[in-house]
């Protein structure tokens, strides 16, 4: 390609600063660095990748937040292929996951969309959730359906039609699972678009269901992981070899990363007019916490929520307006990570994990499980047999996450207790080769009611800027399927600001 092998030529490379070295930034850095851009990221924290991170516990090294990627749009796979890693993309074991209900465990249902059946009286479905919550759920298909006005509340839609069964067994864990919040919390048209049309076209929430899983429309199936007719990955090795690779190619392209420094605001500079000496001139200025001034002709933001809007907010009245909104507080959510000495899990009784309906939480604090050694079979072979990694999630939106207060012994005690009950097998203290804890705390709920509106409000308040750019999970939904693609189309925004600006200075000439 001939941005590959081509820079601009300039009287000087463009500035460009990212701030924040999560996936986002590094791969909208590098699309940056890709055609010559002089790229700098600013990173608060010690260690780049964001979400795609990594520990090493009792000799392997795992992921301990991102372990997989969504197939479906292919962006993810093309920027790995980039990257020389296309031959180490693996699917993980087609198990599936289980649903942990209070008296029984059984096979998470596989017909459905986010949990909400699309086949109500199926063998699966009534297992989970009994005979009487499968009749009333069917009732859903005898219901007239309301053709005035659009259902937003995903929990009050899923209550009206089906019943509290699908709500507390099947919805709600999903829910907890893949956006730690309740099916209340949760917009419609963002966790499952196309579903309020084909409810009006079908005539019944099941029928929607059935309709967009045939239709292979976008949604997430029933285990919470992608949507009908896409498939998740991941890499040999671990999720976090994409980090990596991203920071060494940056790197090799001339781009520098800042790790342990804080971005404070962005504000406007000196707009480059033709006169004067080029390196005195800087369209943006980004201020770090310890008072150093980095001149810029293109920012783009790609740190989390909170963060992104307090920088952003000097770079325009109407940005500050923006931050002013009423965001909802961020999720705090704690993944723990237990390596256990346990051959009795070699057979993996519960598929690849669980996740936790809402009565069975008064015996499981957690709310979902991934069995990472049943999941993964590259993981298998390097733990070796008999040894078992297994991820515990806590935590949920709006709500106090127990685990914040504890000790680390108590909190591997409790994940121990919440892995016996989750895997029915009797895991004691002795079997532990391994524990972990990593804290995720910054993350603004995507798909809560009403933050599209808000999210639209930032999008549209740094379009009216030129040199601006944003991007991030926060204003994507989590998911590298997102998250990457957003990315790219930012940096490439900002790649554009300079081919115009040659453009016009030939033209002035």
């Amino acid at each position: 390609m001939a941005e590959e092998s081509e820079p601009l030529a300039s009287t000087r490379a463009t500035r460009v600063v990212v701030i924040g070295a999560g996936v986002a930034g590094l791969v909208a850095a590098r699309e940056c660095a890709r055609v010559g851009f002089d790229v700098t990221v600013i990173e608060a924290a010690d260690a780049a990748g964001g979400s795609v991170a990594s520990r090493d516990v009792a000799g392997l090294r795992l992921d301990v937040g991102a372990e997989s990627f969504a197939t479906r749009g292919g962006s993810v796979a093309e920027l790995l292929s980039s990257l020389g890693l296309a031959d180490d993309i693996v699917g993980p074991n087609p198990a599936g996951a289980w649903l942990r209900l209070a008296d029984r465990t059984v096979p998470m249902p596989k017909a459905g969309l986010l949990g909400i059946p699309g086949s109500p009286l199926a063998s699966d479905v009534v297992r989970a959730i009994g005979w009487g919550g499968a009749l009333r759920a069917y009732l859903d298909r005898l219901m007239p359906v309301m053709k005035i006005g659009r259902e937003h509340n995903l929990g009050a839609l899923v209550r009206r039609r089906m019943g509290r069964a699908v709500y507390d067994r099947l919805v709600a864990p999903v829910a907890g699972g893949v956006y730690s919040a309740s099916p209340d919390e949760l917009d419609i048209g963002v966790v499952a678009p196309g579903l309020n049309g084909a409810l009006t076209r079908a005539g019944s929430l099941s029928g929607a269901v059935a309709e967009l899983r045939g239709a292979g429309a976008t949604g997430r199936d029933a285990t919470g992981g992608t949507k009908p007719g896409s498939a998740v990955a991941g890499i040999d090795g671990g999720m976090w070899r994409l980090a990596e690779a991203l920071v060494e190619d940056l790197e090799r392209r001339g781009g520098r990363i800042r790790l342990g420094v804080a971005a404070t605001a962005v504000r406007p500079g000196l707009a480059a007019d033709g006169e004067g000496a080029a390196d005195e001139q800087a369209a943006w200025l980004v201020e770090l916490a310890d008072g150093e001034v980095l001149p810029a002709d293109a920012v783009l933001v790609a740190a989390p929520g909170g963060v992104s809007l307090e920088v952003l907010r000097a770079a325009s009245a109407t940005l500050e307006n923006v931050a002013e909104l009423d965001w909802p507080a961020p999720t705090s959510v704690e993944i723990v990570t237990l390596v256990l000495d346990a051959p009795a899990l070699d057979a993996a009784p519960r598929g690849t994990g669980l996740l936790v309906a809402e009565d069975a939480h008064e015996t499981v604090a957690a709310k979902a499980m991934t069995h990472s050694t049943a999941k993964w079979a590259w993981l298998a072979q390097r733990a070796g047999a008999g040894r078992h990694v297994l991820r515990l999630s806590y935590g949920r939106a709006g709500q106090q996450n127990v685990t914040t207060s504890m000790t680390d012994a108590e909190l591997r005690a409790l994940a121990l207790r919440d892995a016996a009950a989750l895997t029915d097998m009797p895991l004691e203290e002795s079997m532990l080769a391994g524990f972990a804890r990593t804290r995720w705390r910054n993350a603004l709920p995507f798909a809560a009611l009403g933050q599209r509106a808000r999210i639209d409000a930032v999008r549209a308040a740094v379009d009216e800027l030129e040199g601006i750019e944003v991007t991030g999970a926060w204003l994507t939904g989590t998911g590298l399927a997102q998250v990457v693609p957003d990315s790219i189309q930012a940096a490439r925004r900002i790649r554009g600001l300079r081919w115009r600006a040659l453009t016009q200075e030939a033209d002035r000439r």
